[in-house]
């Protein structure tokens, strides 16, 4: 009897630790580019971590990983199509692939720009030429499907969409840029509109959004091609708008928000800014606690710990207090790139193909480890992502999942 109750306290244990070391969206569980994992290798080897297994063929883009259950999720360009691929977690074999709609390339680069939305059996795509689907997880099939640019009067803009679908309660919410429709929710499991956000005529930037309850009122935030913005999630209500923030050329980065603030970060000359939110007469009115110049974001991301921000200000990692903007200490690291946090690190990947390992602490830059990807001809814009015990690192047509955890 002892034997199998230590027998199901394992295997619960273990379908727990599954259920909680999902990466099912963009910047992870909460869309914060954090992991709730621990346990993890503190220090890798001068060759990096062991690799447990390496997909190949999955055609250009630039588009993280999405991972729930059994599956890992990607996006790819393969000839004319605009494509997601599901692969099995547990080797990287190819489950299904489905062709979503019409692939676009530009100069910077070919493909999709966005990652999936895992949730329950659905994954939801949104492609570089706007073609949003809901698909069944298990085999790829289309639920519905709508065009988001025709059927809501936006454009493409410069470098090609590149939001993630997010998925919030019963509605999914992305970001045309129409006329009238700045911001939209579809009902999730039909593809209907439920609201657009009228008052918000903004072009879609190529950032992705979030949601928080604001002192009981759900809440949007986002960065469009013109302003920091916040929409009340019930019906589409434009509640802030601040353009300060913004940039003239691409607003890239995801909101960081926590303790009712929200930090919004661009580059090209501009910088970050911490506005206070407050739940005033059914919406949230928003003030700016403070702007920066020291936190000029680009593509990278930001991930907010005990206290601190850290990310690439243009080519270079800093670490600023976030209650306060204080720039508490800069290093130039891997180079210019993207990063991700778990268990007490930072996992940074440089648009030049080097994958480092760093203490997240404010006492300074401790790195712990560092490798190298092949180059596969474009800046490795893809954000890492960290999930079940490994670092899934993707580079184009190509996805390597990394033991991270000391178990392959």
């Amino acid at each position: 009897m002892k034997v199998r109750a230590l027998a199901i306290g394992i295997l619960c244990g273990a379908t727990l630790h599954a259920q909680t070391a999902d990466w099912p969206q963009w910047r992870g569980p909460a869309r914060a580019g954090t992991s709730p994992e621990t346990g993890l290798l503190r220090e890798w080897p001068a060759s990096g971590p062991p690799r447990v297994w390496s997909a190949s063929n999955l055609g250009a883009g630039f588009g993280s990983v999405a991972v729930g259950g059994d599956r890992v999720f990607v996006q790819g360009m393969q000839k004319t199509d605009s494509i997601v691929t599901a692969l099995n977690r547990a080797d990287g074999k190819v489950a299904w692939t489905r062709a979503i709609g019409r692939a676009q390339d530009n100069y910077q680069g070919p493909g999709p720009r966005g990652t999936p939305t895992v949730d329950g059996d659905r994954l939801y795509v949104l492609t570089e030429n706007g073609d949003l689907a809901c698909l069944r997880v298990p085999d790829g099939t289309v639920v519905w499907q709508r065009n988001i640019l025709q059927e809501f009067g936006g454009r493409n803009i410069g470098w090609l969409m590149s939001e993630s679908p997010l998925v919030d309660g019963p509605r999914v919410i992305v970001t045309p840029g129409g006329r009238g429709a700045g911001m939209a929710a579809l009902d999730k499991m039909t593809g209907r509109t439920i609201w657009t956000t009228k008052e918000l005529n903004d072009q879609a930037g190529y950032a992705s959004p979030i949601a928080a309850d604001v002192q009981g009122v759900r809440t949007i935030m986002t960065l469009t091609a013109e302003a920091g913005i916040g929409v009340r999630a019930s019906d589409g209500r434009l509640m802030w708008r601040y353009p300060r923030v913004a940039n003239d050329t691409a607003n890239i980065a995801t909101p960081v928000y926590f303790d009712n603030k929200v930090f919004y970060s661009s580059n090209y000359g501009v910088g970050g800014a911490l506005l206070t939110l407050r739940a005033e007469g059914g919406g949230v009115r928003a003030e700016e606690a403070y702007f920066t110049r020291d936190m000029q974001n680009h593509h990278g991301g930001l991930v907010l710990v005990n206290g601190y921000l850290y990310g690439f200000s243009n080519a270079i990692l800093t670490c600023l207090e976030f209650a306060t903007g204080k720039t508490v200490w800069r290093h130039r690291s891997v180079g210019k790139g993207s990063l991700a946090y778990a268990d007490g690190h930072l996992y940074l990947l440089s648009e030049n193909n080097v994958v480092g390992l760093a203490e997240a602490t404010p006492a300074g830059y401790r790195e712990t480890g560092r490798f190298t990807i092949p180059d596969q001809g474009w800046p490795s814009w893809a954000h890492p992502a960290v999930s079940g015990g490994r670092l899934y690192i993707r580079n184009q047509g190509i996805l390597t999942a990394f033991d991270v955890a000391g178990r392959r």
